[in-house]
Formats: structure tokens, sequence, C-alpha cells
């Protein structure tokens, strides 16, 4: 056996690999706003690691990044091409983050709804080299073997994509937790109520509603402005819809509304504050995106 490579024992793996996963599974949402997607990414990274000889590896994780990001990468790029044919508007895919969810990830800004769409209009390189070097804290010499670039472009695709997330981040600065609480909270009462006048001093003046059904069931196709209209929208459609629950819970590490109707999640409605005020409310309806839920 000497001079012969002996890749890791498969129980050593398996616990390293316990470690890692969350990063792997991290990334991949934050690449590709899908949790479906992101799973089987991270599926066929255990795969790769299970049967590739690792005893070089010095950085395991960076390994399972870097071979995380290049599977991405590579759906990010046809994934340009499904979005042009998505009925009605895109919204990322709810990842739960409570204490309760499924999927343990590493919670940050990066995984809110209203960052993951500001990822969504980078180009995928940017995307990219933003993610592993900004939230992972990659080398841009490993970055540059997932994009095929030298690093001196992986650095400039992460500063470019850099001042395109601060200038989105400086339109809405982030609400503090107590305040997103206490507004999701206080809209649940007044949705439950039926209470529009209520819903209105709660929405700013000129909201967005975004709602994802994606073709697979009624829903709006364009976005809906205005925070009287919204509030009008909102109480029609909860009349008609009698939910029998109305869950605050935790979505990409940020205060949500999960609701419930016959026992089944039929909407995750995700919240932007400015000004101390609802400025974009994001529901998910799309059964697809809500299988994992």
């Amino acid at each position: 056996m000497d001079g012969m490579r002996v890749p890791r024992q498969r129980g050593v793996l398996e616990e390293e690999w316990e470690t890692h996963r969350p990063a792997v599974f991290g990334a991949a949402y934050r690449l590709l706003g899908s949790v479906a997607d992101a799973e089987d990414v991270a599926q066929d990274v255990w795969l790769r690691a299970a049967t590739a000889d690792l005893r070089d590896v010095r950085d395991l994780r960076a390994w399972l990044l870097t071979v995380a990001a290049r599977r991405s990468y590579d759906i990010l790029k046809s994934a340009r091409v499904r979005r042009e044919t998505y009925v009605g508007p895109w919204l990322p895919e709810p990842l739960l983050t409570g204490p309760d969810a499924s999927e343990p990830v590493l919670v940050d800004e990066s995984v809110g709804s209203a960052m993951l769409l500001v990822m969504e209009e980078l180009k995928p390189s940017e995307r990219v080299a933003f993610i592993l070097h900004d939230v992972f804290g990659l080398e841009f010499s490993q970055i540059a073997d997932v994009l095929g670039a030298s690093a001196a472009a992986a650095r400039q695709l992460a500063s470019r994509a850099r001042r395109k997330v601060a200038a989105a981040r400086q339109c809405t600065p982030r609400a503090s937790r107590s305040e997103r609480e206490r507004l999701v909270t206080t809209f649940r009462n007044a949705y439950e109520a039926g209470d529009m006048a209520g819903l209105v001093r709660l929405l700013h003046p000129d909201a967005v509603f975004v709602s994802d059904g994606g073709g697979k069931l009624a829903a709006a196709r364009k976005s809906i402005h205005g925070g009287a209209r919204i509030a009008m929208v909102m109480v029609r459609v909860g009349r008609r819809w009698r939910p029998d629950s109305i869950e605050v819970v935790e979505v990409g590490g940020e205060s949500a509304l999960l609701l419930r109707r016959d026992g089944r999640v039929v909407s995750v409605d995700t919240l932007e504050i400015k000004d101390g005020l609802i400025a974009a409310y994001r529901r998910v309806l799309n059964p697809e995106k809500l299988a994992h839920v």
C-alpha cells in the first residue's frame, strides 16, 4: 500500500459530512433559491465525496462548497431559460429556519426572500463569486476554479455583485427582529379579523403585493401596488380562502406567516419593511414550492 493514496474511511467521512452538510445545502439554496434543487445538489456532493480520493484535501469544507457551487452554477445557467417560461412572478422557495426547521442552514440576511430576489438579478457568475467569498469566505483562487476564470476575474465579479447588493440594502435597510415580529403579529391579527383599516395602517402607501402561483392555481400574474388596494384584495381573498390557521413562523431567518387550510399549507408569506411599514408582501402559493414545508 506504500505510495498509494488511501481515501478517508467511510465512517470518518460520514461524520465530517454531517458537520459540513448545512453549509453545502446553505450555499446551494442561496445560489438557487430552491429547496428541492439545493437538496439535489447536496445529495450529488455527498455521492461525489463518497467516491472521491480525499486524502490530499486539506480543507474538506472548501472542497465540498466548490463542488456544490460548480453544480449550482450549471443549474443557474439553465434556470435562466426556465424563468422566462415561468407563469407569473417568480419567488424563492420558503425555507423554514426556526428551531423546528427540518433542514439546518446557516442563517443570515442572504437567505431572506428580499436578498434572494436581489441575487436573482445578478449574473450567475456574480452570484457564485459573491456567495462563496462574502458569505462562506472562500479564496478567489478556489472560486476561479468553479467559474473557469482567473482569480482576478472572480474578485472583480464579487466586487460588482457587492456593489449591487449594497445599493439594494441602502434602498431598504433591514428592520430589527423585534420590529419585524411586532409588525407580522399585528398584521396577522388584522388579517384574521378582516380589518381593512388596520391593514392599511400597516402597509406602506407605495407597498407592492407579489404572489407566486406558478400557473398551478389562481394567483395574480402581476404585482398589486398601493397599500389601500392591497388591503382590499387581501380581505377579499381572506374571506374566500377561510384559512384554518395563520401561524407566525421563521423563514430565511425572518418572521413570516404560514397559512393552512384543511390541515394543508396553502401559502407562506414574507414581508419587507421600510420606515416601520410593510413595503413588500410576498406570497408563495405554488404547491410545488410548499411541498417541503
